[in-house]
């Protein structure tokens, strides 16, 4: 097992949650998360996970939390940076991340 995976199975354990948390659900918050800090900003990555949290823990079911996740990556990826140029919310990940690249080298 990777750290990532020793360190999720501890504290799922701890706050006693493990009939909540699967893989699918790691990869969901990685992926949401990584949206969020490329997207929006990096701070704005642990404090959205927290919200999705919350929210997740209102939720009826997994499929409901899990559209969460997806819907939050959706409006990171869309999301306009007042610092940046503002190009329009169809704007390439990638492009974007060679602009700011460029832009600390």
């Amino acid at each position: 097992m990777s750290t990532l995976d020793d360190w999720t199975a501890a504290v799922v354990a701890e706050l006693g949650i493990a009939d909540l948390v699967d893989g699918r659900t790691r990869d969901l918050v990685l992926d949401m998360t990584k949206d969020v800090a490329h997207g929006v900003a990096r701070p704005a990555a642990p404090l959205t996970a927290y919200l999705m949290g919350l929210a997740a823990g209102r939720a009826g079911s997994a499929d409901e939390a899990a559209a969460y996740g997806a819907r939050i990556s959706e409006m990171a990826l869309a999301w306009e940076n007042p610092e940046e140029p503002r190009t329009g919310a169809a704007e390439d990940r990638a492009a974007r991340r060679e602009r700011r690249t460029s832009a600390d080298g």
